[in-house]
């Protein structure tokens, strides 16, 4: 298990941009290992979707541990999973379900630092946020259990006031509380960017968002990886929609032979 820790956390620390791929399924999980990325990780949105259900924890974790199963047994590259706000209502469950992935040999997580409520997604409080991240490191320490967290600061996909100061906040007590990495969803322009680089010895993850500088400008303001969250899962339904139109409207399956 170790191993595929290792190699996961060796592709954050490359000279060449980690290009990280999300997938819903095992087939779409081996598509992106034949297609020689060398890790791949979920998408909570596109799993849930692919099963019916709403992003934000809508989908039951034991139906998402299937999916996960599935892709472990298909695959031989590093997978991370998108773990949402860790599929429980204390510390104690997000340790349980984070200390099942890894005994089962998942790589890494993404972990969230804000939560949904009765009036939407708004952010956790820093430090109660802070703690938790430093509770699942102490124990899993403890139990000689390795697994990549990287935090999602979700200041820019919240687009809070102060922005660049809270992420700047944020990324230092994360960095403290003992974060393997940092991910910024919906982080874009250049200046925020290379400031949030600049603030942290973290590898700092960006996604795929309209406006996204490209692969090499990424790389030299230093991003570490970029993954594709719910796009690429999107990209292929849109298709389908095309084509399941296309044989309506022409009468004849020509559209998928």
């Amino acid at each position: 298990m170790s191993s595929k820790f290792d190699t996961f956390r060796a592709l954050h620390q490359s000279d060449n941009l980690f290009v990280l791929p999300n997938a819903w399924d095992a087939r779409s999980a081996l598509l992106f290992q034949e297609q020689q990325f060398p890790a791949v990780a979920t998408s909570s949105a596109a799993v849930a979707g692919s099963l019916g259900y709403e992003d934000g924890e809508g989908m039951p974790f034991h139906e998402y541990l299937f999916v996960i199963k599935r892709i472990l047994s298909t695959v031989q590259i590093p997978v991370s999973v998108d773990m949402e706000m860790g599929y429980g209502a204390s510390d104690e469950e997000i340790l349980h379900n984070v200390r099942t992935l890894a005994k089962l040999g998942i790589a890494g997580i993404n972990l969230e630092d804000s939560l949904i409520n009765t009036s939407g997604r708004v952010l956790k409080d820093a430090d109660a946020f802070a703690r938790t991240i430093a509770f699942l490191k102490h124990n899993l320490l403890h139990e000689k259990l390795q697994i990549f967290i990287n935090v999602r600061c979700d200041t820019f996909i919240l687009d809070v006031n102060n922005k660049q100061e809270e992420t700047i906040h944020r990324i230092k007590k994360y960095e403290m509380a003992g974060a393997d990495g940092i991910f910024l969803p919906c982080i874009s322009a250049e200046d925020d960017i290379e400031l949030a680089v600049s603030h942290s010895p973290l590898p700092l993850n960006v996604m795929c968002i309209p406006g996204l500088p490209g692969f090499d400008t990424l790389n030299k303001l230093g991003v570490k990886r970029a993954s594709m969250g719910p796009f690429f899962f999107s990209k292929v339904y849109d298709n389908a929609i095309h084509l399941s139109r296309e044989i309506v409207t022409g009468k004849s399956f020509s559209p998928v032979i």
